[in-house]
């Protein structure tokens, strides 16, 4: 077990931020069939998302939902060509709801936390009291650190993910961590997500793509099968 040598100088979030969500309009110049846009009002800015409403009835006896955060250019679609679409509506067929988000000022990791953590307190007004968040390259870093901060989630995929701002891993057990990463990746080398498992503590799994870059689009069917099959069993972890 190795532990992360920078990162816990960083005060906690709500030492130096706040926000409240203050409501939820309906967004149709974002709609992407089959979500529907959403406009999160809140007091540091307004946070634009995509909603994926279930299909079918729960399976679970707790509301279950998914949170999608990019990297650091923002944006709906995630890696793979727009994966996380094509995630969300497998789920949705299976009773899980989902909501993709758009960062406010992309980039900046506590801005980006904070637009996560209003997509969760939403899904939770809405019902939603288990989910999971996964996060793209800097996006990985935002998964993580939004666990830290609810209790409404319960387990973490990230993809090709970013070190810095991961170090609250540490923290996250006993909810289940999924790292996933391409071999070839020259943005954010394979050693880091190496580097995250070693940091985190048992329920994790690390999944290496041969050949696969950051984009992981070279995997992409894998990584979806895979996001598929494990997210609905880590949630009820």
């Amino acid at each position: 077990m190795f532990f992360p040598e920078d990162g816990w100088d960083r005060p906690p979030l709500y030492q130096t931020h706040s926000i409240e969500l203050t409501g939820a309009v309906d967004a149709p110049d974002l709609d992407d069939s089959p979500s529907v846009g959403k406009r999160l009002h809140t007091t540091r800015g307004d946070v634009d998302v995509l909603f994926h409403a279930p299909l079918s009835a729960s399976t679970s006896e707790s509301p279950r939902a998914i949170v999608f955060v990019p990297g650091s250019r923002g944006g709906f679609g995630g890696p793979g060509n727009g994966i996380y679409a094509d995630v969300a509506s497998a789920l949705a067929a299976d009773g899980i709801a989902s909501i993709r988000v758009n960062y406010r000022k992309p980039a900046d990791l506590d801005e980006c936390t904070l637009d996560a953590l209003v997509s969760v307190w939403h899904l939770s007004n809405l019902g939603y009291v288990r989910m999971a968040i996964v996060g793209h390259s800097f996006g990985g870093a935002v998964a993580i650190s939004t666990a830290r901060y609810s209790t409404h989630i319960r387990c973490v995929a990230a993809l090709s993910s970013q070190s810095h701002g991961a170090e609250d891993v540490v923290i996250l057990p006993p909810r289940p961590l999924l790292l996933i990463h391409g071999d070839r990746d020259i943005i954010i080398p394979p050693d880091t997500a190496r580097k995250i498992y070693d940091w985190a503590w048992e329920p994790k799994r690390l999944e290496m793509f041969a050949g696969a870059e950051h984009g992981l689009r070279e995997c992409r069917d894998e990584v979806r099968d895979l996001l598929v099959e494990w997210l609905p069993t880590a949630l009820l972890a």
